[in-house]
């Protein structure tokens, strides 16, 4: 260990859900839907939330404004280019956050530098100390990020990191950008930076690594264990191409793992199902079923011998218990003769005090529900409030939808939409299939240009009457969108899928254009 080296027992989590995770294609939320998973980070504990990326729109400083205005305990960081214009958008919009924090990127690697800044060393580093003490005019909280630091000349990284550090800099985030280093690699250059970085000890390190090739979560490990004490995540994982590390599975390691890391986090880990469910909600991305800690199958078990042992012993085969993570013990299912109090206190056990008019809509399709289930599961409960929320944000919403399909007739479908200014608009329309008439129908009431790319159905439980879960992809003009939509039939949830897809793509169209690019931030 460095003799100038600065320990400390627990580990900072830094969210970039909000700024990083937003850039997986597809995946933008509206500003309020960035204030309510802001919200959640605050809950589940999180020390620093980046929120956004000022500079890119309006729409994005907006955003950074309102979250900073609004949540108060945690850092709020906001991303920022190493130059005059990016640094002072990033401050305004942080005017009104408790506890500021302004991070400045820049790439060192020479790949970066000479073929896509075209500048030399010499400027770069130039560029970085300017940027640094121009933010450090503004908040006394200044992270800088080495953008592509696994593909840098290290010699250059420990000079560049000491003159960053000179300017102001308090942390130093570490980014394998494009995931291409190995936990080994990662390890050694955490330690490098660590044994010749001069005033090391007057910052913090960090690191943000990206999934690529599948190590995000190891790498990130790895530094930790090389004496990093902040990590870069998101929630679910997502986030540029094939993600980031996964905050929760950090998390988790760290706290499972106590005795192999020996340092812990501030998260509270019971509001990490919460969490991942309202960021897949709102991004459009489904949580696949075997995903560590959050996944459908996480915490399920069908092999005999794993039954068996679960039976007699529960930690024969689970290294966490389900509880710790916000999944809940209780057996308790509702149905059709269910009333409203037992309604609205399994949906506060599940996180969603609904009261008024917002629980009466609720209980209303609940009722739908039930009549069509014998039993109501929390899994049912979840994707009943998810395709409510959907519905409350959307321009358009689905009314009704009528299909005629068989072996020898054409598919035909008939929809019904509420429109922006209330009124009901109805289509008619052939195709292949009854999805396909469906949306052509859609397309015909909502008036926009876009192509179906993808199409994924899958249930929520078990059972010939299990709700429905649809995920559709659509793209306009270079850009994708996603939609998801929940009922027991699934050509009723096809169709508000592909509604859900549209209002996103009328919704961002001009944000997505303005902050259209390549990717930003480390």
């Amino acid at each position: 260990m460095s003799t100038h080296e600065k320990q400390e027992d627990k580990v900072l989590i830094f969210d970039t859900t909000l700024r990083d995770g937003e850039q997986a294609a597809g995946a933008t939320m509206t500003i309020d839907q960035k204030v309510e998973v802001a919200h959640q980070l605050d809950r589940l504990g999180v020390d620093i939330i980046e929120a956004g990326f000022p500079i890119s729109s309006p729409g994005e400083l907006a955003a950074v404004q309102r979250i900073a205005k609004e949540v108060r305990r945690p850092i709020i960081a906001a991303l920022s280019h190493a130059n005059k214009n990016a640094v002072d958008a990033a401050w305004e919009s942080l005017k009104g956050a408790a506890r500021p924090r302004i991070h400045i990127f820049l790439s060192t690697s020479e790949i970066h530098m000479y073929h896509q800044l075209h500048k030399d060393r010499e400027t770069i580093l130039g560029m970085a100390c300017e940027a640094v003490a121009r933010a450090r005019t503004y908040v006394s909280d200044v992270e800088f990020s080495p953008m592509d630091a696994t593909r840098s000349d290290p010699e250059y990284l420990y000079r560049l990191l000491e003159a960053v550090i000179d300017s102001g800099a308090g942390t130093l985030n570490i980014p394998d950008t494009v995931g291409y280093t190995s936990p080994e690699e990662f390890y050694k250059l955490i330690r490098g930076i660590f044994d010749n970085v001069r005033n090391i000890s007057k910052a913090r390190i960090s690191v943000h690594c990206h999934n690529d090739l599948g190590m995000a979560v190891a790498n990130s490990l790895a530094a930790v264990r090389a004496g990093a004490r902040q990590v870069e995540c998101t929630i679910n994982g997502i986030g540029e191409r094939a993600g980031n590390a996964s905050l929760e599975e950090v998390v988790m390691a760290l706290k499972t793992r106590a005795d192999t890391y020996g340092v812990g986090t501030a998260v509270d880990t019971t509001q990490l199902t919460r969490a991942s469910r309202l960021v897949s909600e709102h991004t459009g991305f489904a949580v696949q079923p075997n995903k560590a800690i959050v996944g459908k199958n996480a915490f399920r078990h069908a092999s005999g011998i794993h039954q068996d042992g679960m039976l007699k012993e529960r930690t024969t085969y689970e290294i966490m218990d389900p509880i710790t993570v916000g999944l809940s013990g209780s057996s308790l299912v509702l149905g059709k003769l269910s009333g409203r109090h037992a309604f609205q206190r399994r949906l506060v056990e599940l996180g969603y005090p609904l009261e008024g008019d917002v629980l009466a809509k609720a209980f209303e399709r609940f009722k739908e529900v039930a009549e069509k289930k014998k039993e109501v599961s929390d899994l049912d409960l979840l994707a009943l409030m998810a395709d409510q929320r959907r519905a409350v944000a959307d321009a358009y919403s689905l009314e009704s939808v009528h299909v005629v399909c068989g072996t020898d007739t054409t598919p035909s479908a008939t929809v019904r939409l509420a429109g922006p200014d209330g009124k009901s608009r109805e289509s008619r329309a052939t195709g292949t299939g009854p999805v396909d008439a469906a949306y052509k129908a859609i397309d015909k009431v909502v008036g926009v240009d876009a192509t179906l790319d993808e199409f994924t159905i899958q249930s929520i439980t078990e059972g010939i009457d299990a709700i429905g879960d649809v995920m559709v992809r659509v793209v306009s003009e270079g850009m994708t969108y996603v939609g998801r939509g929940s009922a027991t039939d699934i050509i009723v949830a096809s169709a508000k899928a592909y509604v859900n897809a549209l209002n996103r793509l009328i919704a961002n169209k001009d944000t997505q254009q303005a902050s259209q690019g390549a990717k930003v931030g480390p």
